[in-house]
């Protein structure tokens, strides 16, 4: 309940933040003279440009890593240049770069719709994703090798860092959720938990990525998720959708269509549960800091120095809110996973009787 209405004031205050960002962007960006020769800065601007992905990855204003731009064409074939050719919108054989998206332009700079190509290009939430991707790969066989060597022994440096987490995932989360078939689908939840975890916390990180609030990143994670429900589910678990249990005959033809629609509402919960909360966390944090900005082109230096010491602590408060999130978004994500699982492949006597795993271990 308390993580319900957190959640749904996180998400009331990004929409009325940025809101008002937005409204001011719009209003003081574009038509007030002054105010933009003032400041010259857009917040609603700012946001988009930080919680959206890009060929090029700004860790600070005016410092910007290059990209490598990967495009496919049958006409052109393979194409592999720079993403600093295309920044400030120039043109570079043929194509330029709009809002982040690559177009093919002709020789005077407009768009032509019909050219077709494949964009393979590595973006900033790619270059994230392979990040993330090394470091699990530099921690977890370290911490498999300490295993290996400190057998028997107290477990020393990453390993005693990580093993009580290992062991929450395992015995608070898979056991209870799964049963007794849980370490058949133990790698994928320790995998799953830890690759939102490790993005979840980069993307706290200055001038980081914001992976885990892509819905592109959380639609193939609860794709993945609706694969191993789907391949592992077992003959009980289908009658139920087909024909549920203690259902009259008449009530059939409702109740079928409510269980399939239920098949496919699961993965799209867990995509947007993720996608929602990282990024209003984002929006909020950024609609905060936009407000000195704001401060400073309606009401002078005065005034941008009066309220950011109050921004400021807001923002650091809201960050270790968001840190608190990091860790929590990974585990509902992990445990909601389990559970989906769990219902797929659970016994018929056990999901008749509500007897769990830990409960039929009791009875002996």
């Amino acid at each position: 309940m308390m993580r319900s209405v957190i959640n749904k004031f996180l998400l009331a205050t990004a929409l009325i933040l940025s809101s008002l960002v937005s409204t001011y962007a719009q209003e003081h960006g574009h038509e007030g003279e002054a105010p933009t020769k003032k400041e010259g800065f857009n917040v609603g601007e700012m946001i988009m440009h930080h919680i959206k992905d890009e060929h090029g990855w700004e860790l600070a204003h005016g410092v910007t890593i290059p990209l490598p731009v990967i495009l496919y064409s049958s006409d052109r074939g393979l194409e592999v240049f720079s993403s600093s050719r295309l920044a400030h919108e120039q043109v570079y054989n043929g194509y330029k770069q709009e809002h982040g998206k690559i177009h093919r332009v002709d020789e005077s700079g407009n768009v032509v719709e019909e050219a077709k190509f494949y964009d393979f290009s590595i973006t900033k939430n790619v270059a994230s994703l392979l990040l993330s991707a090394v470091i699990l790969l530099l921690i977890f066989p370290a911490v498999s090798r300490g295993y290996a060597k400190n057998k028997g022994k107290a477990p020393k440096g990453i390993q005693s860092f990580l093993e009580p987490i290992i062991l929450f995932v395992r015995d608070e989360i898979a056991k209870p959720s799964i049963g007794p078939k849980y370490e058949r689908f133990l790698p994928y939840l320790l995998t799953l938990f830890f690759f939102i975890l490790v993005n979840n916390l980069l993307g706290l990180l200055p001038g980081a990525a914001n992976l885990t609030g892509n819905i592109a990143v959380t639609l193939v994670l609860a794709v993945i998720t609706f694969l191993i429900v789907t391949f592992s589910g077992n003959k009980h678990y289908w009658m139920h959708i087909v024909k549920p249990t203690g259902v009259p005959w008449f009530v059939l033809p409702i109740m079928i269509p409510v269980e399939i629609v239920g098949v496919f509402m699961k993965p799209i919960s867990l995509m947007v549960r993720l996608f929602a909360n990282i990024t209003a966390g984002h929006i909020i944090i950024l609609s905060l800091l936009g407000l000195i900005f704001m401060a400073n082109a309606l009401g002078g230096t005065t005034t941008s120095v009066a309220i950011s010491p109050v921004v400021l602590f807001f923002t650091l408060f809201l960050n270790l809110i968001e840190l608190l999130v990091a860790f929590l978004q990974a585990f509902i994500f992990t445990l909601l996973t389990a559970m989906y699982i769990g219902s797929a492949v659970e016994e018929h006597h056990d999901a008749d009787h509500g007897i769990g795993y830990e409960t039929t271990s009791e009875l002996g």
